[in-house]
């Protein structure tokens, strides 16, 4: 007698409702964790500076930049708006002891700050600052 039939072995089964709970705490953490950025919104906020006014190094060159774009180089103008005109100006100035400090108006177009700062690299000048106001009030 054979007591034992043809008894086929259940297939096993793969229990999904775990694998779909990992799978939501997963997505939950990506989406808690994700910065999510505006791109066609952006808020531009120029920085102020607070910082004292330094004393004057007697190794400056003050170069200044109008709201028409006309340049003077310690006060005196520069023949000139192109960048060539202002390297020629720059370049008998120009050592490595001597720092530039660009004083543009607000005004000023970018390209003309751009303009002074390719002409500083043209004739050699590596130090390179910008002016700004104080953010107090002159009665302070």
């Amino acid at each position: 007698m054979n007591f034992k039939k043809n008894r086929s072995t259940p297939e096993p089964e793969i229990n999904l409702i775990a694998f779909i709970d990992v799978l939501l705490v997963v997505v939950i953490f990506l989406m808690l964790t994700t910065s999510w950025s505006r791109l066609t919104e952006i808020n531009l906020t120029l920085p102020t500076a607070d910082a004292e006014k330094q004393t004057e190094r007697p190794k400056q060159i003050i170069l200044s930049v109008s709201a028409q774009g006309q340049y003077a180089i310690n006060k005196s103008p520069v023949g000139g708006n192109s960048v060539g005109a202002l390297t020629a100006v720059l370049t008998p100035l120009a050592s490595k002891e001597v720092s530039l400090v660009i004083n543009a108006d607000a005004q000023a177009s970018h390209q003309s700050v751009v303009n002074a700062m390719e002409a500083a690299r043209r004739s050699g000048l590596s130090q390179i600052t910008f002016a700004t106001q104080s953010t107090e009030s002159p009665g302070s």
